[in-house]
């Protein structure tokens, strides 16, 4: 696959990091916007894989380091649930403006939680996609174990999250305690993909049944069998990018290439 580095201005005036994968030698078919796992960046290799199996069929791939992440400016302790959101609108209007507006919405873990309700704000999206996703976005406040009490009392901590150092503020949990998510799945307006696997051990698998179970048709669910909750095996996230891809092809109208920049 093909990819030009970008980036982008979000709602507070702070550029974000970027990438766009485009199909090799072909028109794309469509584009697809790509949320990350909670504290992760665009680069971890589960993403990559996802999107060489999308490219593979076709359809071009956006993704992008949240404020605060990676290589976006912003302080990740100002950041929280909402500013993801609004962020996934702006890259929206990025791709609107710049290649064409996404028609898949695609979100790993807390990404997934958070492209269900982008969703709203990009009306261009005709499908959403989540991988690994919790059913409520306050279901990361289990990560944060003991230091929950401390942001509680204190207004903020330090909290160690896979090796690495995260200050977490008070407005963090209160933004994920005012989210609606069961409202949000139950009104999605779109075909919804849910892929998880029934041994992930981070979020767990009866997160899956209760988006399906709160989703209207069209849905549809993909076991990802023995993956882990990152699909550190290079198999197990190409087999999700090829599964999402063939799924996607059903809602897209490919008569109409939407052409390559």
């Amino acid at each position: 696959m093909r990819f030009k580095k970008l980036e982008f201005i979000n709602a507070a005036g702070q550029r974000l990091s970027a990438r766009i994968d485009l199909p090799e030698g072909q028109n794309s078919v469509a584009y697809a916007l790509f949320a990350h796992c909670f504290t992760c960046s665009q680069n971890i290799k589960a993403i990559s894989h996802i999107s060489r199996a999308l490219t593979q069929e076709g359809i071009a791939v956006l993704r992008f380091d949240f404020t605060g992440l990676g290589e976006s400016e912003g302080d990740f302790a100002d950041t929280n649930f909402s500013s993801n959101v609004d962020d996934l609108a702006t890259a929206a209007e990025f791709m609107a403006e710049n290649y064409h507006a996404p028609k898949i919405l695609i979100g790993h873990s807390l990404g997934g939680a958070a492209v269900l309700q982008a969703a709203a704000k990009i009306p261009s999206a005709v499908a959403v996609v989540t991988i690994a996703a919790p059913a409520d976005p306050g279901h990361v406040s289990h990560a944060l174990g003991d230091s929950k009490e401390i942001i509680e009392r204190r207004g903020k901590a330090t909290v160690d999250l896979s090796g690495r150092t995260f200050t977490i503020k008070k407005q963090f949990l209160d933004d994920l305690g005012s989210v609606r998510m069961q409202e949000t799945i139950r009104n999605l307006n779109r075909a919804l993909l849910i892929l998880h696997s029934p041994v992930d051990d981070v979020v767990g698998i009866e997160n899956a049944a209760k988006i399906f179970q709160t989703a209207r048709h069209p849905k549809s669910f993909i076991s990802l069998d023995s993956a882990d909750h990152l699909l550190m095996d290079r198999k197990d996230s190409l087999y999700a990018g090829s599964m999402i891809a063939t799924w996607s092809h059903r809602y897209l109208d490919t008569e109409q290439p939407a052409g390559m920049n």
